[in-house]
């Protein structure tokens, strides 16, 4: 990853967690509030695999809905990918979806954090596995991991948005190790959702033969 995105970031990062009441007529910093299309822009230019970062961790943010409306843009991204577009436009609602200033703060963190180990520990290797040829592929993993974050269970968006960070990181860099550790996330969030649908069928007919006996 490139040293001045993550300098780019640091930069905003404190800019973000600075004390209000500086006594200026300006805004405070400590105010600041991002959206999703300014968070983008700090990257320089719009591909696929950065925007899929940026969708795959607001997606794990602890709000309401959240994970089911960027679902939808990572279903749109799957498309692209699909059709092999790299520079892919940023849809407008999307990018007006904006963040408080302790979500900005946090979100920022996280993705100095992120770029930072992955210049440390990805290099190109495994290099077949990015082969270009395996891009559908690819593309319709990122669908289903799209399919797991939009179902609203506990903790389901976690492990399909870390499939989808380790997806894009290792298609950046090449690397086939963090495409091999997407998939295995997303494969363990498959069998989590798989075994939490598997448990609430079973608690619900429960339930219904319990009525079933008291009411007959």
């Amino acid at each position: 990853m490139k040293r001045t995105l993550v300098q780019t970031l640091r930069q905003a990062c404190q800019m973000s967690k600075n004390s209000p009441g500086s006594g200026t007529d300006q805004p405070s910093p400590g105010d600041l509030r991002m959206s999703l299309e300014e968070l983008l822009q700090l990257h320089g230019k719009s591909s696929g695999p950065v925007l899929m970062i940026l969708l795959a961790l607001l997606a794990t943010l602890p709000i309401a809905g959240a994970g089911m409306v960027l679902s939808l843009g990572i279903f749109l991204l799957s498309w692209s990918w699909l059709r092999g577009r790299d520079n892919i436009p940023l849809p407008k609602r999307l990018g007006r979806v904006t963040l408080n200033a302790v979500w900005t703060r946090r979100c920022l963190h996280c993705l100095v954090w992120i770029y930072e180990k992955a210049d440390l520990l990805l290099r190109p290797r495994w290099i077949a596995i990015s082969n270009r040829r395996l891009r559908p592929v690819w593309g319709a993993w990122i669908a289903l991991m799209a399919a797991l974050i939009f179902i609203p269970l506990p903790l389901g968006n976690v492990l399909p948005a870390v499939s989808l960070v380790m997806l894009s990181l290792g298609w950046i860099t090449r690397d086939g190790v963090a495409l091999m550790l997407a998939g295995m996330a997303g494969v363990v969030a498959i069998i989590y959702v798989a075994s939490f649908s598997h448990l609430v069928v079973d608690m619900v007919q429960r339930g219904l033969v319990h009525l079933s006996l008291t009411y007959c």
